[in-house]
């Protein structure tokens, strides 16, 4: 059992990184597609929802071959600082981010729309500037939405499978994820260990969804809660 509670280890250390990552991203893309309008908004807006519906060994195709050594972004990494993205932890960080991003772009966007723009303007009648009605304004009152996606994110990080293996594999104790780890037990034939995983993994994700649920904005407690 020692390696499954290895493989839980890396799998929240992945999903922690992967959510951090996309809590600063989903934050900034889903305040600019909420209050700014552009030519092209709409494509940008499926382009960044793509993960979502996108298969992730399709996600994990496009990305190997965007960070492989011998690709663009890849190759460069690679000669000029010596960063391989292949086959490590960190690239099963890139693959959970990416997968699980939209949920959090999703969730701000939504949250940051639902917010009254007059409060907004108010801050700056008083002559706040633009970083602090974010900060002061537009952030606190879209604080539940953002977190709601960001937990949906984190328990789908923690259950991402295709885009991992095609970019980190599976090598135990190094990129060999939660996910990953069972479909090896099953495999192996090593049921026991299989059972065990998959109940690590369905504690953390109902508790991650009942987290969730209870912060998604506009949701009314029952009377006598």
């Amino acid at each position: 059992m020692e390696g499954a509670w290895v493989a839980l280890a890396l799998t929240l250390k992945v999903a922690l990184w992967a959510s951090a990552l996309n809590l600063v991203l989903g934050i900034g893309s889903g305040y600019a597609l909420a209050r700014w309008r552009f030519p092209g908004r709409d494509l940008l807006d499926a382009l960044l929802t793509l993960p979502m519906v996108m298969p992730p060994t399709v996600l994990g195709y496009y990305l190997l071959v965007l960070v492989g050594t011998h690709g663009p972004l890849g190759a460069w990494l690679l000669q000029s600082f010596g960063i391989r993205l292949v086959f490590t932890w960190q690239g099963a960080v890139l693959a959970a981010t990416v997968v699980s991003f939209p949920l959090v772009f999703k969730g701000a966007r939504a949250a940051f729309e639902t917010i009254d723009t007059q409060l907004e303007d108010a801050a700056r009648t008083l002559g706040v500037r633009e970083a602090g009605v974010f900060f002061r304004v537009s952030l606190p009152l879209a604080w539940r939405g953002i977190l709601a996606g960001l937990l949906l994110s984190f328990a789908r990080a923690l259950g991402e499978f295709g885009a991992t293996l095609m970019v980190a594999g599976s090598i135990p104790g190094r990129t060999q994820t939660l996910s990953i780890a069972v479909y090896e037990a099953v495999q192996a034939g090593h049921d026991d260990v299989a059972n065990f995983l998959v109940a690590l993994a369905s504690i953390t994700c109902i508790a991650v969804l009942l987290g969730a649920g209870r912060l998604v904005p506009g949701r009314v407690a029952p009377r006598g809660a």
